[in-house]
């Protein structure tokens, strides 16, 4: 009597309609590929597609001057955030998760005011990081100085 187990495996089937996908332990996906991808079948492909759009809702996410020091920066991001959530393109638990994170640095903007001021020993020195995160845009007049100035040094 022969013991050997049938396994359900595709060997008639060209394995370039299968999908190409490998997990972690080394086994490979037996789906068929779809037709709208080169290499995966229809699970990994939108999976493939949904950490694509991560990456680029991470970058969409930015603040105005690159990082987190400002209330203006935190109401940017969480205007993006509103936008995001309301498109669809994010999902609501991870707003929320997102939302506490910036209450969390909204309340920390006082102590982060008072620290910038004590450490450098004058009360407009909170001004001075907020000037440098935003700088003013340049009158016509300064950037046709500027120009000039450029021009004279080269010659």
């Amino acid at each position: 009597m022969d013991s050997t187990k049938q396994s359900r495996t595709r060997n008639a089937v060209d394995p370039t309609q299968l999908c190409q996908f490998s997990f972690s332990d080394g086994r490979q996906c037996r789906m068929f590929r779809h037709q709208s991808h080169a290499s995966f079948c229809l699970v990994h492909a939108r999976e493939e597609q949904q950490l694509l759009a991560q990456e680029e809702i991470g970058q969409e996410l930015g603040s105005i001057s690159g990082q987190f020091r400002t209330t203006t920066d935190i109401n940017h991001v969480l205007g993006k955030l509103f936008n995001l959530v309301a498109n669809g393109r994010i999902p609501a638990r991870r707003a929320e998760n997102l939302t506490y994170l910036a209450q969390l640095l909204l309340y920390s903007q006082k102590h982060i005011r008072y620290e910038t001021n004590l450490a450098n020993e004058d009360m407009g020195a909170w001004e001075e990081t907020v000037r440098a995160a935003y700088p003013s845009p340049q009158s016509e007049e300064e950037q046709e100085t500027e120009s000039e100035e450029e021009t004279v040094d080269v010659n």
